[in-house]
């Protein structure tokens, strides 16, 4: 039988070796290297802090932030702070935890300073981001009023008192309502802490660093404020959180 220019290559290289068997063992032998290359599931990368899609069309808060807003708020800034925050924890014992374990774990923490930073941003905006919703603010659904007025009198002094927080704070920051043991409370934040840090419940945050509204309000925070929560504001989120 005439032997092929192939099989003629296959005898040269291992002598008494048909192409078939030739064949058979590269292809065996690949499989065992490619296996050699998936790791075992506690070698692997650990999953990566995500960048969370909006809860809404980045239109859908016209005209009270504008989509230019929130392509840059969202699409620049949350962004930046999960990419940070990747790098930051990147082959640390934090990598494997979820974020909000970061934060706390992170908080008060000076050498770790960087990481809570940007941590606690990422997890405050996806939380403001909840916070509002296409169609909403006004006064709040029956058993949240209730806490509500517990805490604050009625629903005006619960304005009063969170517009307020919102514009006292200083440079940038959050103002938040919060609970503990089910009490409702008002507290306002610099940077990127937040009530997680302080054992407390978040229930609605509004963020007031300046990029948060600048575009469309410039220097005008408290307009920002009272379109927020006269026409922002998600109840339904709030009532979730405190289980209402």
């Amino acid at each position: 039988m005439e032997i092929t220019r192939t099989e003629k290559a296959v005898e040269g290289i291992v002598p008494g070796l048909t192409r078939r068997e030739f064949v058979v063992g590269t292809a065996v032998a690949a499989a065992a290297v490619g296996a050699t290359l998936i790791l075992p599931p506690r070698a692997r990368a650990a999953s990566a802090i995500e960048l969370p899609p909006l809860p809404y069309a980045d239109n859908a808060l016209n005209p009270y932030i504008s989509s230019n807003t929130l392509s840059f708020h969202y699409g620049k800034h949350h962004k930046a702070y999960v990419d940070n925050v990747n790098k930051l924890i990147a082959g640390t014992d934090l990598a494997d935890l979820p974020l909000e374990k970061i934060v706390i774990a992170t908080a008060g923490n000076t050498e770790k300073q960087a990481i809570f930073n940007n941590a606690a941003q990422v997890w405050n905006h996806t939380f403001y981001w909840k916070s509002m919703k296409p169609k909403g603010g006004g006064a709040p659904p029956k058993d949240l009023a209730t806490k509500i007025d517990a805490a604050f009198g009625d629903y005006d002094g619960f304005k009063k008192a969170f517009s307020e927080a919102a514009m006292t704070q200083f440079g940038s920051g959050w103002a938040w309502l919060a609970a503990k043991g089910g009490e409702l409370q008002i507290l306002k934040t610099p940077n990127a802490e937040n009530p997680l840090s302080k054992g407390l419940t978040p229930v609605l945050t509004i963020d007031v660093w300046e990029h948060a509204y600048y575009l469309d309000y410039q220097n005008k925070r408290a307009d920002y404020v009272a379109a927020y929560l006269d026409h922002l504001v998600n109840w339904d989120f709030a009532a979730a959180n405190l289980r209402v």
